[in-house]
This record gives structure tokens, sequence and C-alpha cells, in this order.
């Protein structure tokens, strides 16, 4: 490859989903020249493919709705949620300054966030939580507002083309009632233009940052740092015309995601377990690679947004495997979670983080991890009233789908211990019976009441598996992103492992290690976090004072 002329701005920012558009919309409302680098083909990285919600705790949309909020109870719930393993100073820093945050972005994007009042916090039960109100959406995007650039706005390869917002779905019953949803409206809206969820909220932002003259780079894969006299002054990459540096004069920010889809740097950072991403596959680990290459210190390199997946045959998405998170099957009734022995090992309704968690216990004696591989089961009555994958209710699941006529057949196929099977259903129908699950409380926190059936009783989770034929789903090891990465401080800037900080570098986003350590206090943190720190690195690196929402 040539090499090429080299480009000069205020601040370069590598990747596009929340923390990179976030941080290119920042310094370019504050008069800053910026170049937006992004290594794949499509703008929005894992966020476009999110759900879209940003988790703020005592947001200023809160009191619309009802639900009251305190700077000290939010703190206290991340920090019991962490698990010992959050930073405290960062945990406070973001419940006392991402509200004001929110309101520069919706002031700047423009765009108005508003609650999803029945979403909870993942374990809400936990001094500190609430029941819903920390939770906040965007609107719908129209793609048609940024022209040609249109088509290449990333958007989810499973609800990309059903356009409603969080707050609608749960309203309209998607998972418990799939076949009353206003389908013709929805349709509508797809064929009008309109993205909805994460793409959604990268749109807006793309948006603010196109009217204000960022410098968009797609296909331009960041390899390395250029650090002159100990202080990162630019990056250097390829394009497909050849070689490219571009130089900072304030601050180059990574934002280039996780490192789920290197799987060296998993085997070496999160002992191999996690196998089945269900991210965009860019996610590499360049921003990880290059912060340890000028000396960053690395923190909660050991955890991951994990999420429970499904793998389905041939289904791809930008030439690697489609992995999918499964959500909803495990929370409704007449479905159980089970290992090979045939016993359950967890409550199948709990947050997807905390769930897998429960997959990676270790048995010293056998020297395995006896949840893994485990299945989700689900009999007739299921399939009678639930959407299961893309098949609707009533409809012939495909083929693929390990069945049997009774519970011990599938046993015997899936390899599970038929005589654990029917133990663990026996009992598990004797509590659905009654309502309640004495083994794991399924059904009991509002989290798992929230993806369970209102109208199904008397535990809206709860159900018998009693009607034959029964079917299986794998559930296999996967995460939304990883969390761990360099160490930053208050400003985003990236810390050396030697102490002090490396000049001129910013991370933000799940490049960065997170504040959340071994938790996922609700839905949306990660965006909430990428959105709060991709602000402040670009308001650092200008020299400009605490943001203001005008």
């Amino acid at each position: 490859m040539s090499e090429r002329e080299t480009v000069e701005v205020d601040v370069v920012v590598i990747g596009s989903g929340a923390a990179g558009l976030s941080a290119a919309l920042t310094a370019a409302v504050e008069g800053g020249s910026v170049a937006l680098l992004e290594k794949s083909s499509m703008i929005g990285g894992t966020t476009a493919v999110s759900g879209g919600l940003v988790w703020i705790p005592n947001n200023h949309r809160m009191p619309e709705i009802g639900v009251v909020d305190s700077v000290p109870e939010a703190i206290a719930y991340i920090e019991r949620n962490a698990d010992g393993r959050g930073d405290p100073a960062l945990i406070a820093l973001y419940v006392e300054k991402a509200p004001a945050m929110m309101q520069y972005l919706e002031t700047h994007a423009p765009m108005r966030f508003d609650p999803v009042p029945g979403y909870p916090d993942y374990q809400p039960e936990l001094p500190g939580g609430v029941a819903g109100g920390r939770a906040i959406e965007g609107p719908l995007f129209d793609t048609h507002t940024i022209g040609a650039w249109a088509p290449k706005l990333r958007r989810s390869p499973l609800f990309g083309r059903s356009p409603m917002r969080v707050r609608e779905a749960t309203e309209w019953g998607a998972f418990s009632r799939p076949m009353q949803l206003p389908f013709k409206e929805i349709g509508a809206r797809a064929k009008a233009g309109f993205v909805c969820r994460g793409a959604a909220l990268c749109g807006h932002l793309f948006k603010g940052c196109l009217d204000r003259g960022v410098a968009v780079h797609l296909e331009t894969p960041a390899e390395d740092l250029v650090v002159e006299g100990g202080r990162v002054v630019g990056v250097a990459c390829r394009d497909v015309e050849g070689t490219r540096t571009f130089r900072a004069r304030r601050g180059v920010v990574l934002a280039s995601g996780g490192f789920e889809w290197n799987a060296e740097l998993v085997r070496r950072f999160l002992g191999g377990q996690l196998t089945h991403p269900a991210s965009t596959p860019q996610n590499e680990g360049d921003g990880l690679l290059m912060a340890m290459s000028v000396g960053a210190h690395l923190r909660n390199m050991t955890e991951a947004w994990w999420s429970p997946s499904v793998e389905l045959p041939n289904e791809r998405y930008d030439g690697a495997p489609l992995y999918r998170s499964e959500f909803a099957i495990r929370t409704l009734p007449h479905s159980i979670l089970v290992n090979r022995r045939g016993q359950r090992f967890v409550d199948e309704a709990l947050n997807y983080n905390d769930l897998m968690k429960g997959f990676f216990g270790f048995d010293p004696v056998a020297m395995e991890r006896p949840n893994l591989p485990a299945w989700v089961i689900v009999d007739s009555q299921f399939l009678a009233k639930y959407l299961f994958l893309d098949t609707p209710p009533g409809r012939a699941v495909p083929d693929y789908v390990p069945r049997a006529d009774t519970l011990e057949e599938l046993a015997t196929k899936l390899g599970i211990d038929a005589a654990g099977l029917a133990a663990t259903v026996a009992r598990f129908n004797d509590f659905a019976r009654a309502g309640v699950d004495e083994d794991f409380h399924r059904g009991r926190g509002a989290y798992d009441v929230f993806y369970g059936d209102p109208a199904h009783g008397p535990n809206p989770c709860l159900g018998t598996l009693e009607t034959g034929p029964y079917f299986a789903l794998e559930i296999k090891p996967g995460s939304l992103g990883t969390k761990g990465g360099p160490e930053t401080d208050a400003h985003g800037r990236v810390v050396r492992a030697r102490g002090g900080v490396i000049e001129g570098l910013y991370a933000a986003g799940n490049v960065a290690g997170s504040l959340a350590g071994a938790g996922y206090p609700g839905p949306g943190i990660t965006i909430g976090a990428a959105l709060l720190f991709g602000h402040r690195a670009s308001m650092h690196a200008l020299g400009r004072t605490e943001s203001s929402p005008s």
C-alpha cells in the first residue's frame, strides 16, 4: 500500500457507536474539527444493534412518570451491583454528571429522551434499586434525513425491520401477545424509512455530527497510535487506497468496542468461556491492543456484559455467524432451563448478565463446568401461545429444532440424564401450579415479571411442562460486549500502568474498563457510560468546562 497525505484535526475519534458519536458530536459542538474513523462499512457499531436504552439514574424525565430518585441511592445500588469491582469515583461521577450530559445531547442532536416506566433495574430489589424510570429512550429515526448516508446506518439483523420503541414493545406485549401487535402501523413505519432502538439513537447522533461537518471515514481501521514526546498525537490507519495518518492536535478518543470477537484475547482474559458474542464482528480488541502498546493500565478484564445466546443454522451477519441473545423464551410460562444432569441451576427469568454467571460454576472434583452445556426446554403449551424464535404461535417449528413426544425421548436425543430431567420437571410443575418457585424464586422479582405473561396465573413466569411434543434450544455462552480495557479517569483519559495519564489519549465505551465491575445495574448502563465518557473526553480535550444543556 502507498503512503498518503496526513490529515490533521483537533480530535480523532476511533469508532462510531454511542461513545464515538457522542465524542464526535461534542467536539464539533464545542468548535473542534473532527475525524470519525470507522473500521467497518457501516455506522453505529454495537450500539446500533442493541435495544438502544440509556440507563440514567435521577434523570430529568423521571418526575414525569412520578418516580423519585436520589444520587445517594443510585450510587449505593451500583456499588452493590458491581460486587466490589467497580470504581467508586467513576460510579459517583456517572450518577452525578450523566443527567446533564443527556440534556446536552437532547439539545444538540437534537432529540427528546422519554422514560420507559415499567422497565425495572436489573436487580431492583437491592437497596437503591427502582422498578422503572431510570431507563430512557430516544425517538424513532427517519433515515431520509441523512440522505445518501441512510444505507450506511447499521440496523439490528433481528428487529431492524420492525420499528417500534421499547416502551411500545412492552405496552403492546411483543413477547406475551405477539400476534396482537399493530403490524400495519409497524410496516408503514418501516416502509417510510424509520428505524428504532440502537439504530435510531445512532441515527440522531450521527445526523448531529453530519450537520456540524464531522469528517466520516468508513472502512478505515486504526492500527497504531502515533506517539511523540510521550504524548499521543495521532493514529495510523489503512483503507482501500493505502495507509494514512490522522493527527490530532487535542486528542485521540478510543471508542472502538470490546474484544469479544478476538478468540485469543477471550482465551487470555476470559478463560475462553465466551464463545457466542451477540455484537458486531468488528469488535476484535483493536483499541485495547493500541492502548496496551503505549503502556495503559488495564481494569476489569475478566468480565463481559454476559448474555445467553442461541445459534441457528446458517444465520450470518457482516460475514460472521449471527448469535441471537435470548431474552424471553426462558422467562415465559411453560419453559425450563436445565443442564446435562437434567437439573435447574438458576432462576431462568433473571437478567441476562447475572443469569449467565450460573453457567460458569466449576466442579473441582469432576474438573468440569456442570452447567455447560445447557438447554431451554418448552412444551406445546408454550408454542400455542408465544413466539418461539421466529415462529408465531400455532405454527410449525423449524425442523432443526430438537423435539420429541416425551421428555425421556428428548433427554436421550440431547444427552441429558432422563431420570434427572423427569424429576426436575415434576418438581417444577408443582411450583407452577402453586405459583411459587421454591428453588430459585422465578417470577418473584420485578425484572422477572417484566418479561413474563401478565395474563397467566398464578405466576406470570411459571407454567407446567406436560403437553408433548417437547422442544429444546441449546443456550450458548454469549455477551453483548466485553467490559475490560484501559483504565480511565474522570475525563476519560487513559491511565498509565505506572501511574499518571497518557497525554492525548482517551477511551470510552466497551473499549475502556467498565465502572460497573461485575454488575449490570440496568438496561442501557453500557450506552449511558459510553455517551458520558465520550462526551467528557472531547470536553476535556478541547479545554471546556462542565457541560450544560444549552
